[in-house]
């Protein structure tokens, strides 16, 4: 099946020119001289595209024009929108009288920020540019790249330099049929159609049967530096009554051949004198690949419980990629460190777009396996020039059911390995958000059930 057509809209190369009357304080006057960091600029601008949810930027300031305006080729990222092909479908369907899609920009001068509820900035004026979409999904566009007067006054106005991009950004959608821990089909989505393509076995364990566990039907135990990986990451520290170890989610092709594993390799431990995982004793998860007969790590997420003001925790995370399987835990390369919200969930995302390297482009995938391309893809990426959309995933808020839906750049996936890697990585924070529930709230059934050979209920 082919990929889903997304297109992602870039905006960047901010500048900001005032008149000498203007109400915002000069650049030398604000400090935004020479050796200033640029958040010394006093004004700032929030940047929408019709109706998504609007961006803030600094936005610095210039005395007079420059010469030359920025090339086409590099952009110093203010902004980026992502369309799905939902959003494509909506704005090709517009009428004649509805508006065309703009990039909206107002800008403000003081501080950003609010003070019981209220902006502290201050409205100099608002600039909008028209993007033409048609098409955007088969080829990259330049919608402007130059000056535009900031409101309405042709004379004595502000000027705002801005460069605003279009390029197709093609992605393949898996959905989980079902919640990662009932061991649900997941399909591939191509508009109104979905196809299987991979199986999903959530299993328990404890320690005396992780290596059991881990053995497949095609596959060899790990060789010895896998299983010293295991041993390292997931042994270390005490074990408490109260934890949460032994989750793994194996994924399989149709064929019945694992293709990519999740494991718990570090329990999720209620932290002394409370019933939460916290940030300084984070667990974790391994997600492993199969080559050269041996399951080999390619990438550790680390997931724990921050507190909020009332009931408003999130799931905090982290991400590395394991470039070598014989590195260090700590020596992985750190693609993604945010939160979600433990109530509404979010979306987990790895997104390198941003900086000059926008718009480039590499021909390996991340991820490629042995079986792909020899080297397992970790010689180029993500080293390289290549930035830009890797993967993301829905998680639902806690006590709901949870569905994940993955998205991955087709720059990902060069083999069925590479999708699987990203849709046990998305098992895993989904699971991470039940890993992370207080240990004074039971869990849901399918995660308490007896862990084999050990007649301890997992939730204690």
């Amino acid at each position: 099946m082919d990929p889903c057509p997304f297109v992602r809209v870039l905006v960047g190369n901010l500048s900001l020119k005032l008149p000498s009357s203007s109400s915002c304080p000069s650049p030398a006057a604000a400090g935004g001289g020479v050796g200033v960091h640029p958040s010394a600029a006093p004004c700032f601008c929030k940047i929408r595209l019709n109706n998504l949810p609007y961006q803030t930027s600094s936005l610095p300031l210039v005395v007079a024009e420059p010469s030359t305006t920025a090339t086409t080729q590099t952009l110093t990222l203010a902004a980026v929108f992502h369309l799905s092909p939902s959003d494509l479908l909506k704005l090709s369907a517009s009428s004649i009288f509805s508006s065309k899609s703009r990039i909206k920009i107002a800008i403000y001068t003081g501080r950003r920020g609010s003070t019981c509820g209220v902006s502290s900035g201050k409205l100099l004026g608002k600039v909008a540019v028209p993007v033409d979409l048609a098409g955007a999904d088969a080829r990259p566009a330049l919608h402007h790249n130059g000056w535009a007067t900031v409101g309405k006054k042709a004379a004595g106005a502000a000027s705002l330099h801005l460069t605003v991009r279009s390029e197709p950004d093609p992605r393949f959608v898996f959905e989980f049929g079902g919640e990662p821990e009932c061991s649900p089909q997941v399909f591939q989505v191509q508009g109104g159609r979905k196809q299987p393509v991979f199986t999903c076995k959530f299993s328990c364990r404890n320690s005396s049967s992780a290596d059991r566990h881990l053995r497949s039907r095609s596959l060899p135990l790990e060789s010895s530096i896998s299983r010293g990986w295991l041993s390292s990451l997931g042994s270390d520290r005490e074990r408490p009554t109260k934890e949460r170890k032994g989750w793994s989610v194996t994924v399989h092709d149709l064929s019945g051949s694992p293709v990519a594993l999740a494991s718990m390799v570090t329990p999720f431990v209620a932290s002394p004198g409370t019933d939460r995982v916290s940030r300084s004793n984070p667990g974790a998860w391994l997600v492993l690949r199969p080559g050269d007969g041996t399951w080999k790590p390619w990438a550790r997420l680390e997931a724990w419980r921050e507190r909020g003001a009332g009931s408003a925790d999130s799931l905090g995370y982290r991400f590395d990629l394991l470039p070598d399987a014989t590195m260090a835990a700590s020596s992985g390369v750190s693609l993604a460190e945010s939160s979600l919200s433990t109530a509404r969930g979010g979306k987990f995302a790895i997104d390198l777009t941003g900086g000059n390297a926008v718009g480039q482009r590499i021909g390996n995938s991340p991820g490629c396996s042995p079986r792909g391309s020899g080297d397992f893809g970790f010689g180029l990426w993500p080293f390289a020039n290549y930035r830009g959309f890797v993967m993301s995933s829905t998680v639902e808020g806690e006590g709901k059911c949870s569905r994940p839906v993955v998205e991955v750049g087709v720059q990902q996936v060069g083999c069925t390995e590479d999708a699987a890697a990203f849709v046990a990585l998305a098992a895993a924070v989904d699971l991470s958000m039940d890993a992370c529930r207080l240990f004074s709230h039971r869990l849901r059934k399918e995660l308490w059930q007896q862990l084999e050979g050990s007649g301890r209920a997992l939730f204690v």
